[in-house]
């Protein structure tokens, strides 16, 4: 396989702080023989564990990014034992664009890995994670949230694997997070995921999905923030303990637990994030847009337990993801 040609314009291997890009060689229409910089943050401070932390893997998803911008600009090399990465946009030309998906080749940057150094802007990028990026890191947060078509209750999670000793790692690292809800999430189309491509490596991941709707609180970005801090202490590159606070656990193993829409119209929630619900009752409905007078479509919920995730904003179509309903945990 060839070598991937992205070239890092900072050194991984280097103690101090470093601020710089992964030049992706790209000529398009605006620049000839140009490239995209995607910015990243190197921060190594002697021997120690490392963390690579990453935002933007969908570009409409804000929580990440601002606050991986903030731990660049704070994270001092003294303070640390061993070495931080931080790419805050992953899929940049997204990130750029407002988009989930790529600008540049609609890429889906989460259903291309392993990647393809051969590839598209996407794939390219995912070969770089995969080959260089991954093998660096010990711990590894993507930390993603609902974007313009989604909204979560502020939840980390983590994912049942073959490998019992590496899913305790992982949710401890999840537990460390510290969100308000703590998932064992099931992923409806996980093989080409960035998870799996870490946790094939047996990488301690944790994922999120924090907030929703294309937008970022202050409530939502402080979790964020929090939950970093938290396990950069959990993995002993910062001194401390992490900040505890109550975390409801939930699981989504079981595929009732996903509500798929079949209808176009508008969504009615009769739920709102955070609720509990029983098996059988009326979670949302579907109005029809195009004449009034005629009665709503019924969405039942499958399972017993707290609605987690809903479709946004309110015009839906079939095939959407309309509803999260997870399971309470112990």
């Amino acid at each position: 396989m060839r070598d991937n040609p992205i070239k890092a314009t900072v050194d991984f291997n280097l103690d101090g702080t470093q601020h710089g890009f992964l030049k992706v060689p790209y000529s398009g229409d605006d620049s000839a023989w140009g490239a995209i910089m995607v910015p990243v943050t190197v921060i190594k401070n002697g021997e120690g564990p490392t963390a690579l932390f990453t935002g933007a893997n969908h570009g409409d998803e804000y929580e990440g990014p601002i606050a991986l911008w903030c731990l660049a600009a704070e994270l001092s090399a003294e303070r640390i034992n061993g070495r931080v990465i931080i790419v805050p946009a992953m899929n940049y030309p997204a990130f750029k664009a407002g988009k989930r998906t790529s600008s540049i080749d609609g890429g889906n940057m989460n259903r291309m890995f392993p990647g393809d150094p051969n590839g598209t802007i996407t794939q390219i990028i995912a070969d770089f994670f995969s080959r260089t990026l991954l093998p660096l890191a010990d711990y590894v947060v993507d930390i993603h949230s609902g974007g313009k078509t989604l909204e979560f209750v502020p939840f980390a999670c983590a994912h049942v694997l073959d490998d019992k000793e590496q899913q305790a790692r992982c949710v401890a690292a999840m537990a460390a997070f510290n969100a308000p809800y703590s998932m064992m999430l099931l992923e409806l189309d996980a093989a080409h995921m960035y998870d799996t491509a870490a946790e094939n490596q047996g990488k301690v991941f944790v994922s999120t999905e924090i907030g929703g709707g294309g937008s970022a609180d202050a409530t939502s970005t402080g979790i964020a923030k929090r939950g970093i801090s938290n396990v950069l202490m959990h993995a002993g590159i910062l001194p401390g303990e992490p900040e505890r606070y109550s975390s409801i656990n939930v699981d989504s193993h079981d595929e009732n637990c996903f509500v798929t829409c079949e209808h176009s119209g508008l969504l009615e929630m009769r739920n709102d994030l955070g609720d509990e619900v029983q098996k059988g009752d009326l979670i949302a409905v579907i109005h029809d847009m195009e004449r009034t007078g005629t009665a709503p479509v019924e969405y039942h919920a499958k399972v017993d337990g707290i609605l987690v995730g809903r479709h946004y904003p309110c015009l839906t179509k079939p095939g959407d993801n309309l509803a999260v309903v997870a399971l309470k945990g112990d």
